[in-house]
């Protein structure tokens, strides 16, 4: 169990025999009053957003989840397609429950694999990733004054903006966090 100086951003909690991962936390402490933690949880298996405050001496549970080495396949209209690193087994997660990490996928991609009670639940990306330019328009001379930066599209299908000099071809790496441009690979 938890308490509420332990929940932390990232951290997986199991409210209702669902797994939580914690996407926002606010402490916040009133003159004589206790401690309270205001937090926003999202929902691993269906996305659903929750806000729960916990106060004093409330505990959360931890959810008991297990990562495992996977290789991203391939996609469909709705499934992403793994194969288990170890065990060469096959399985498919929905996009939906992917949501926007999807776009950080290319065939090949490495990936940690976030299981919960024996099921695959989430993807766990590394913080940065390496992506080819496939689309880039040309830089205009006398447009670098400052921080100039042009829409390119990526081998994943993804846009993102970065420096005037990146060019069709280059590989750029990407922070999965945030989806900016982080530098040239």
């Amino acid at each position: 169990m938890l308490n509420i100086n332990e929940i932390k951003l990232g951290k997986l909690l199991q409210i209702d025999s669902h797994p939580f991962i914690v996407i926002k936390t606010e402490h916040s402490k009133v003159a004589r009053g206790g401690a309270v933690l205001k937090t926003k949880l999202k929902n691993l298996i269906n996305g659903a957003v929750l806000e729960k405050t916990f106060q004093g001496n409330d505990k959360a549970e931890e959810a008991d989840t297990e990562k495992k080495k996977a290789n991203f396949m391939y996609k469909d209209e709705n499934e992403a397609y793994f194969m288990d690193n170890k065990s060469y087994e096959q399985f498919s997660l929905p996009i939906d429950q992917i949501g926007e990490k999807i776009e950080f996928l290319k065939d090949g991609t490495d990936v940690n694999i976030l299981y919960f009670q024996d099921k695959p639940v989430a993807v766990d990306l590394p913080v940065k990733i390496d992506l080819k330019v496939v689309s880039a328009p040309p830089g205009v001379k006398g447009n670098s004054a400052g921080n100039v930066n042009k829409m390119v599209e990526l081998e994943t299908g993804m846009e993102v903006s970065v420096p005037m000099f990146i060019n069709e071809g280059d590989v750029i790496r990407i922070n999965t966090d945030t989806g900016e441009y982080v530098e040239r690979a």
